[in-house]
């Protein structure tokens, strides 16, 4: 099982879940709002956020838990709906993971997700 986190955009949050919802099996996404900073430092950002002196961009996080097979294509997805071209467009991480257990019901493994 791999796990996909994106930091994407907020405005193309709409258009990724779109997509996302094609992906046939796909067990679901976890959306967050978050905010954070690159190596820029968000000096230059548009829609930055101060906080206790502290330059911020919003940006949207996706979660999601998906079989290997299926890894490919969500990560592909989210890379060309959430491109833009410019500074700031997000990344994506793909992390495995070694046991799920659904709690409603203690199935562990690949029937968790």
């Amino acid at each position: 099982m791999k796990e996909i986190k994106a930091i994407i955009r907020p405005f193309r949050l709409l258009e990724v879940t779109e997509e996302l919802h094609k992906i046939k099996g796909l067990p679901g996404v976890t959306v967050s709002e978050i905010k954070g900073f690159g190596k820029s430092k968000a000096k230059n950002a548009k829609d930055k956020i101060v906080y206790e002196m502290v330059e911020f961009v919003p940006r949207i996080q996706l979660e999601v838990v998906v079989h290997d097979e299926m890894a490919d294509d969500v990560v592909n997805v989210i890379q060309k709906v959430a491109h833009t071209g410019n500074t700031g467009d997000g990344k994506i991480f793909v992390i495995n993971v070694e046991e799920a257990v659904k709690i409603r019901t203690n199935e562990r493994g690949k029937d968790a997700i």
